[in-house]
């Protein structure tokens, strides 16, 4: 994520599919995703709240995020259990081929037709009181309708201000205890926003997990203190890992031999390792042909030959031809404009771009480690946390199931 998009709403949402009949006494869950927290971040800086997260429940291995490995598209994974082929948030950036047309993380949020492709988001499905604060996604309609209350912070908003942090979190448990929510989704802009500027082995990436994980700590004791520990089921996961920067021998699409912009008619690049081009008619033969071996950590794909392991070219939104690069190296595009330490967006079978799951609650287990699986997987276990029919989706109760009490 390149900025953070602060919300705050709630909720009572009529989707399609109807929830199960439930008890007064409801556990409620709270997802939190701590944006860019790759999965070995807490093994070089010491994290007491988050081990004895750990000891008291449920720690993956790491989790794999879908592809392509940014934060709306990943987000929405997590919010539909679908891969970014079937969900269509296929970038952090809304795009018009037609026009040229490109807009930032921030506006891409308030456009509801980049979102609403027919997956509805676990907010819109639970039909009940949900509420959300900052999660990507959450100011755009879906099948028209709309969240009742929201509030939508400055794009310039401190993101990493702890203060901010604990305001937040105290505005969850209000929700949780006042207005009696069963389903709130809290997201944090860091360690995502440090890892870009400085880079993910920098000492202020260092610094930011230890906020991280006072964070935890803070949040774990006003559940305690809120009388919420026997009810409310905790989630803490992120998007995607972070890689570091590799400044030598860089893809500068601009210098490559034999290749001209003249020759496109739309390109998305300058944008971590990815990109999205449109060839001019006739065209798409040359400009395949000149990138193809234009440079050895540059992979580039026409859209009927991208790798199926992905779940991401079978869309009407991507372009004919396709480029990522290998970990580490970014795409320039006509100019070097990219000048972050860190980076995402690279192959989801990069170990970097690994990210974590934890979870504390009623309903899990305690003392657990769990082998590796697919964000893809979280929605369906959501779904069950909440007593609700999920829709339509990619993953699987089956792989989390073992997680839980009553497995």
């Amino acid at each position: 994520m390149l900025l953070s998009l602060g919300l705050l709403f709630a909720a009572l949402s009529l989707g399609r599919c109807i929830p199960l009949q439930q008890e007064p006494n409801r556990s409620k869950l709270l997802l939190v995703s701590f944006d860019g927290f790759r999965w070995n971040y807490d093994q070089d800086v010491d994290t007491p709240n988050l081990d004895t997260m750990a000891a008291d429940g449920v720690k993956a291995k790491y989790m794999t995020p879908a592809f392509i490995t940014l934060t709306s598209p990943c987000h929405f994974t997590l919010l539909t259990g679908r891969y970014l082929e079937n969900h269509g948030v296929i970038h952090n950036m809304w795009f018009d081929t037609k026009t040229g047309v490109k807009l930032p993380y921030y506006t891409t949020q308030g456009i509801s037709s980049w979102w609403d492709n027919g997956s509805l988001p676990i907010w819109i499905t639970a039909q009940r009181q949900a509420s959300s604060i900052h999660f990507p996604g959450t100011k755009a309609k879906y099948q028209g309708e709309e969240v009742h209350r929201k509030l939508v912070e400055p794009a310039l908003f401190n993101y990493s201000n702890e203060t901010n942090w604990r305001q937040s979190i105290d505005t969850v448990m209000e929700w949780f205890t006042v207005e009696n929510l069963d389903f709130i989704t809290l997201y944090f802009g860091e360690p995502d926003s440090s890892g870009h500027k400085f880079g993910p082995e920098s000492t202020q990436r260092k610094d930011m997990i230890k906020q991280v994980d006072r964070t935890v700590g803070y949040l774990r004791q006003s559940i305690r203190e809120s009388g919420l520990e026997s009810n409310l089921n905790l989630i803490i996961t992120s998007d995607h890992g972070m890689e570091t920067v590799i400044k030598e021998d860089e893809i500068h699409i601009g210098n490559m031999t034999n290749f001209t912009f003249k020759d496109l008619d739309f390109e998305l690049l300058d944008y971590g390792p990815n990109g999205l081009l449109v060839p001019k008619e006739g065209k798409l033969e040359h400009v395949y042909s000149v990138l193809k071996n234009a440079h050895p950590k540059l992979h580039v794909y026409k859209k009927e030959e991208f790798p199926k392991r992905f779940h991401y070219a079978n869309h009407s939104r991507i372009t004919p031809l396709l480029l990522y690069s290998d970990p580490g190296y970014v795409i320039h595009g006509k100019y070097k404009v990219q000048f972050n330490k860190g980076e995402q967006g690279f192959d989801n079978e990069a170990m970097n771009m690994k990210t974590i799951f934890r979870a504390v609650g009623p309903a899990f287990k305690k003392e657990l480690v769990v082998e590796p699986f697919e964000s893809v997987n979280v929605y369906a276990l959501l779904c069950e946390l909440l007593g609700i029919t999920p829709e339509p989706h990619d993953g699987s109760l089956e792989v989390t199931k073992p997680m839980l009490r009553e497995s």
